[in-house]
């Protein structure tokens, strides 16, 4: 077994390794970049190494500077995590000619499985059923169209060196087949200095379905159960679940088999991930192979009670596996929601800063948190915007789904807009809660995008009884201030008005009796008693209590004289006040916002990449005006309506704040 091992990532991938490493007893070494100087994995392992500046190509990316810290630490092996460097062939050959063992495939399974068109030849010769495509590097978007219509729209235009959901677009016509090859291979160029670009025929209503594999180079050869990985937004995965809703023992065994045959034939050691496309007969096509840790792999951890990571180190130090595919039960089933810096009622556009406030719920043997942020860190704009991990178990489908509401209600985080919301909104969606997914779920259920009315439906009683209990908490305590004046004695009143939204619900609030540890209170409106037990305490951020027996958790923020709730996703602005004050408020004219109609805005932080439009242009509904670069992501805006330009604000290669001036229009 190794005694010191480096981490060739950051963020929560680094850290997870890092916690098994540890569980072993084996020494860790990290590696930072200029914006990563404060980051959790650093803090976590027991060495860093500097490597270099914020972007990626200019430090995790740069092979010798991994290698090179490994010989500074006396590192006997490196994993590499996913992404950056993970599926580099010449990653795994630079370290084994230095004597460092790579905790994954060798070099010659990563070259054959790891580049998605040789795969897809390999799995082709193999017998293995794939989906018809051109398998052939493109040229330039004149060829990408003419392949295109050859095998006939819609079609998928992929980064062969792709992941995460980067470099791939969907085209139905000539004119996207052409615009998505170029954004495509913008994006390849960018995150995985690989521009190569395939086209295949993209199946709709397809199930995104993967099988874990496992395999020590010795004769041994696993498959660990599937996962399924429908639910995503632009090709990236939102939710996973172990196991597939979907599929029957038939088809989960042929598909194990048909994996760990794939496996086999590129002699793979170490933990692999076999994709698949499902359609609804449950017929299935081999998608790609991932030559490393999945970033899902936890949902099939929490299953299956095996550590990957664990594995992987095992089986890269030499030892033998002592699993047999008659050992591997799947027991109750897992849920991973991707918790994600971004708005979704802005479209998911990513969102950078400072984590003012974080605070996960606390983990069990039923939620799990995979996280590389910590409260006061920051969320940067070179990297992936991901948060955490969240998952949940249960002994039943169901029973995680319920699991995975409750810890999203007690996620608490604040400094930068979060996708929580959102997938409070997925886990309550009546289509996903009866396990009806494809991969078009997601533009399916929202077409028009991420709105306040796809929340769920809860009772609005919930809030309004936590309010007025929290208000009256703090009238409670604000009677007892000291120096008084004699015989002036003050009773807080029973009698309040909720406003919430807008409207205004009078109640009437008095204590019930209870212990020191609970506060106690009877709610009582619109002719309903609603009962009110917690044991809160003023400052506190999450209310976890029960209304009427009911289990609740409510986030709270003061804000000015009133309060922000959040509860399953939904946010509602309250204030509690005497029922005159109330009756003056209603009076209250309300400020309209400021009509920046005429300008184009930076919908996120990030960079503008260019401007496609002059000064006193004229421009149609729908033609581009400019892209901006963010998350490694190229967004383009499009012209809402018909107009002239009369003032450009910005120039390619600027730096843009959200809601920064781009152009002005006439």
């Amino acid at each position: 077994m190794f005694s010191k091992i480096l981490i060739a990532n950051r963020g929560e991938i680094a850290c997870r390794v890092i916690r098994t490493a540890r569980r072993l007893g084996i020494k860790t070494v990290a590696v930072y970049s200029d914006a990563d100087k404060n980051a959790l994995h650093v803090e976590m392992a027991d060495e860093a190494v500097h490597i270099g500046a914020a972007p990626s190509a200019q430090s995790y990316l740069l092979i010798d500077r991994i290698v090179d810290a490994c010989k500074k630490t006396g590192a006997q092996a490196v994993h590499p995590g996913y992404g950056f460097l993970s599926e580099k062939r010449e990653f795994q050959e630079a370290l084994a000619a230095a004597g460092i063992a790579f905790i994954g495939p060798d070099a010659h399974a990563i070259q054959a499985m790891g580049d998605k068109i040789e795969s897809k030849k390999l799995a082709k010769a193999a017998g293995v059923s794939t989906v018809p495509g051109y398998l052939g590097v493109i040229a330039d978007d004149s060829e990408a169209v003419t392949i295109a219509r050859d095998i006939g729209y819609p079609v998928m235009i992929k980064a062969s060196a792709g992941g995460g959901g980067k470099g791939m677009r969907v085209a139905w016509n000539d004119e996207e087949a052409r615009e998505g090859f170029r954004s495509a291979q913008n994006e390849a160029r960018s995150s995985f200095a690989d521009d190569r670009v395939f086209v295949e025929k993209y199946i709709q209503q397809p199930r995104h379905i993967e099988i874990q594999v496992l395999a020590d180079g010795q004769g041994t050869a696993l498959y660990l159960g599937e996962r399924e990985c429908s639910i995503q937004r632009r090709h990236q995965k939102v939710i996973e679940e172990a196991p597939s809703p979907f599929l029957d023992a038939a088809t989960r065994k042929a598909m194990g088999e048909q994996a760990v045959a794939l496996a086999r034939a590129v002699d793979y050691k170490s933990a692999g991930t076999v994709e698949f496309i499902v359609d609804a007969e449950r017929n299935f096509y081999f998608l790609e192979m991932n030559t490393r840790l999945q970033v899902e792999h936890p949902v099939t951890e929490l299953v299956t009670g095996l550590d990957l990571v664990e594995l992987m180190i095992r089986v890269a130090a030499g030892e033998k596996l002592t699993l047999r595919q008659e050992d591997i039960k799947l027991h109750g089933w897992a849920i991973e929601s991707r918790v994600y810096a971004e708005d979704p009622f802005r479209n998911f556009l990513p969102s950078t800063g400072r984590l003012t406030h974080y605070r996960p719920p606390s983990e069990d043997p039923h939620v799990r948190v995979d996280t590389g942020v910590y409260e006061g860190g920051e969320i940067s704009m070179y990297y992936d915007p991901m948060i955490a991990k969240l998952c949940s178990w249960g002994s039943t489908r169901d029973a995680a789904i319920a699991r995975m509401r409750e810890a999203l209600d007690q996620y608490y985080i604040r400094g930068v807009s979060h996708n929580i919301p959102f997938l409070a909104s997925l886990m309550a969606n009546q289509r996903f809660v009866d396990g009806r997914l494809t991969t078009n779920f997601i533009a399916e259920e929202y077409p028009t995008g991420f709105h306040a009315t796809d929340l769920p439906p809860d009772d609005p009683a919930i809030l309004i009884a936590v309010a007025a209990v929290i208000h009256r908490c703090l009238n409670d305590r604000d009677i007892q201030i000291s120096g008084k004046m004699p015989g002036n004695k003050v009773r807080v009143r029973d009698d309040w008005v909720v406003v919430m939204d807008g409207a205004q619900h009078p109640v009437h609030v008095h204590p019930t009796d209870g212990s020191p540890q609970r506060i106690g209170y009877t709610v009582d409106f619109e002719g309903r008693h609603h009962v009110v037990w917690s044991d809160w305490t003023l400052g506190q951020p999450l209310f976890r209590g029960t209304v009427n027996g009911a289990h609740v958790c409510v986030q709270v923020d003061r804000v000015g004289v009133g309060y922000r709730l959040s509860h399953s996703g939904a946010q509602a602005l309250v204030k509690v006040l005497t029922p005159n004050a109330a009756r003056l408020d209603a009076l209250m004219p309300v400020k309209a916002p400021p009509d920046m109609s005429k300008f184009l805005l930076s919908p996120m932080p990030g960079l503008l990449v260019s401007v496609a439009v002059t000064e006193g242009q004229e421009v149609k509904a729908g033609e581009v005006l400019a892209v901006v670069e963010a998350m490694k992501m190229e967004n383009i805006l499009r012209a809402a309506q018909d107009g002239t330009v009369s003032k450009v604000h910005a120039t390619p290669g600027s730096s843009l704040a959200v809601d920064q001036k781009i152009l002005e229009f006439a």
